[in-house]
């Protein structure tokens, strides 16, 4: 689907359960995607977003996209709202830009496949639940600029080795590494 670029919009809900839609294109005239824009098309495998003024990607934008492989994330975004990813199973990397400063709870929730996320420097606080059974996840970098760490945000990432807890971290919440089946090494300075 490729949307044409007189759109500038695309509301909430507005593609959500099209369960044959494989791949979008949207345009760089569109400014903003609601919530639950793309949620449950389960068939959509590839996102390419043209557009650099799109400030943030909504709560749910592609919730439970189960065979989301491919998308890019626009220079122009700050926030990864709640829910954004959330049980997109076949994602295997995400590229989250340096614009991004605040990644929503739940935001890669049960993302099975995800193996590998770099957070931005840009970003103070990894959000509950965040990375919650991401049991592909081997590899996290956690920036300096990282002071919290939510509850839950890596419970059950059962690939995940080892991690290095920065000396900008204040607090680590409840059941964060919990169910962590390989984790072998933290660093807490």
């Amino acid at each position: 689907l490729k949307i044409p670029f007189s759109v500038t919009r695309i509301e909430e809900s507005a593609f959500s359960y099209c369960s044959s839609l494989v791949e979008i294109t949207i345009p760089s005239s569109v400014t903003s995607i609601g919530k639950q824009a793309f949620a449950r098309c389960k068939s959509l495998v590839k996102v390419e977003i043209l557009s650099s003024s799109i400030l943030s990607i909504e709560e749910a934008t592609f919730y439970e996209c189960t065979s989301l492989k491919e998308i890019n994330i626009p220079s122009s975004v700050k926030i990864i709202k709640k829910y954004a990813f959330d049980r997109c199973k076949s994602l295997e990397q995400i590229t989250i830009p340096s614009s991004v400063e605040v990644i929503g709870c739940s935001a890669f929730n049960q993302c099975s496949s995800l193996k590998k996320i770099e957070i931005p420097s840009s970003v103070t606080a990894i959000e509950d639940d965040t990375f919650f059974r991401c049991q592909s996840l081997d590899q996290i970098t956690i920036p300096s600029s990282i002071i919290s760490i939510g509850k839950n945000a890596f419970c059950y990432c059962d690939s995940l080795k080892e991690i290095t807890i920065p000396p900008s971290v204040t607090e680590i919440g409840n059941a964060t590494f919990s169910g962590c089946s390989s984790l072998v090494r933290i660093t807490i300075p």
